[in-house]
């Protein structure tokens, strides 16, 4: 039996169980609380934080090969781990260009890649320029490494943590000078990706996986609609086939340079004419495709245990004409476990809830999500997701 021990314990290491059982994997977590989701499937949990290589090496001790639920590591540690035999899939220099946001804007630029204008912070910056700026002070302030790679002084532009941003924390949209000053004052000392503002017309991701003998799947990409920058909804259906063609090549492009062993979530941007941008890469599974648990002959978190464990990537194809997912977000701190909420959900026709077991609530926390499969592709999806946000969100 084959066992896969994965670096985080949360609700995406949770959804591997099932698969493990499948396959006839065992399943070695390494995760910081005991109560967190994992912790319930796992066959041996080491105790300790995401970044902590000591426990990393732990846990390679009772596993063949190792994962990653999240990409909050410390690569330079787990690099020695390497050295001494222990395998991980990603490999860990396909996670290099990354894990940082604007080493990865110039890995994704330099394999051609399409990605929005884009520079770099300088960390140290102790006295970011005051308002009113001319053109020629916010573009060519030695403020932004490298100049501003001809991103436009008009607002909005957006600025990024370069490490450990995910649903919106670390991700500020700046509408004006006053806000830009205040922001990077508040940020002094810490690295940030400055980017310029994608007016797009849809949200777009797409999940990619690749085996070890070098076999490519991709999943249908999926229209995603965010709210506070946190994930709320991801529309299954069919796009024009220019618009599928741009995200696949992108998805192949990606995983063949990087000769990744996994899977991969893009998420993209779609302008108003047309053109798919490349938003930001997750060298794992990704909310984005959730759906595939119960709309696909073979979900993310089992390609993902395929892909590493050596064997042949499953079918990615829908099972069904159409999907809508919908996470149920957290709305207020308590520890309640919403279960009338739950149930009558779980009431509506074709529709699959997921519950991640989380003790606690909190504003925009992800507790669990709800598929519902479609019969049609002009089934309304939006309208089902009004309906499950009517029950599960209290009324106002």
């Amino acid at each position: 039996m084959k066992r896969v021990g994965v670096i985080g314990g949360g609700q995406l290491a949770w959804m591997m169980g099932s698969a493990a059982q499948k396959l006839g994997i065992e399943l070695v977590v390494q995760t910081p609380h005991a109560d967190d989701p994992a912790v319930a499937i796992a066959h041996h949990t080491v105790l300790a934080a995401i970044a902590d290589a000591q426990a990393t090496a732990e846990l390679a001790k009772h596993c063949d090969v190792i994962t990653f639920e999240n990409e909050f590591v410390d690569l330079d540690a787990l690099s020695k781990l390497a050295a001494q035999g222990v395998p991980f899939y990603p490999q860990l220099e396909t996670l290099a260009p990354l894990l940082d946001k604007y080493h990865q804007r110039q890995y994704l630029q330099d394999i051609g890649l399409p990605v929005p204008k884009f520079a770099a912070i300088a960390k140290d910056s102790s006295d970011p320029p005051s308002p009113p700026f001319s053109r020629g002070e916010l573009v060519e302030s030695p403020l932004f490494q490298g100049g501003f790679r001809g991103i436009s002084s008009k607002f909005p532009i957006v600025l990024k943590a370069r490490r450990h941003g995910y649903d919106g924390q670390g991700t500020w949209i700046i509408r004006n000078e006053g806000e830009l000053h205040a922001k990077l004052q508040q940020l002094q000392g810490r690295s940030l990706l400055v980017e310029e503002f994608v007016p797009f017309e849809k949200e777009l991701a797409i999940m990619v996986a690749r085996s070890q003998t070098g076999e490519i799947v991709t999943y249908p990409v999926v229209e995603t609609q965010q709210v506070d920058q946190v994930c709320r909804r991801v529309f299954v259906t069919e796009f024009d086939a220019s618009v599928a063609q741009q995200a696949e090549a992108i998805a192949h492009t990606l995983m063949e340079k990087l000769q990744v062993v996994g899977i991969f979530g893009i998420e993209l941007f779609l302008t108003p004419e047309g053109k798919v941008l490349v938003n930001e890469i997750a060298p794992r599974t990704h909310n984005s495709g959730h759906f595939t648990l119960d709309a696909c002959e073979t979900s993310q978190f089992e390609q993902q245990l395929r892909a590493v464990c050596g064997l042949p990537l499953g079918n990615p194809s829908m099972r069904c004409k159409a999907a809508v997912m919908v996470n149920l977000l957290g709305y207020e701190s308590s520890e309640n476990s919403y279960l009338n909420q739950r149930q009558k959900l779980a009431q509506l026709p074709n529709t699959f809830v997921h519950w991640y077991g989380k003790t606690q609530s909190r504003p925009g926390r992800k507790l669990g999500h709800v598929t519902t499969l479609l019969k049609d592709s002009g089934d309304d999806g939006r309208a089902i997701a009004q309906t499950i946000e009517a029950i599960w969100y209290p009324s106002s």
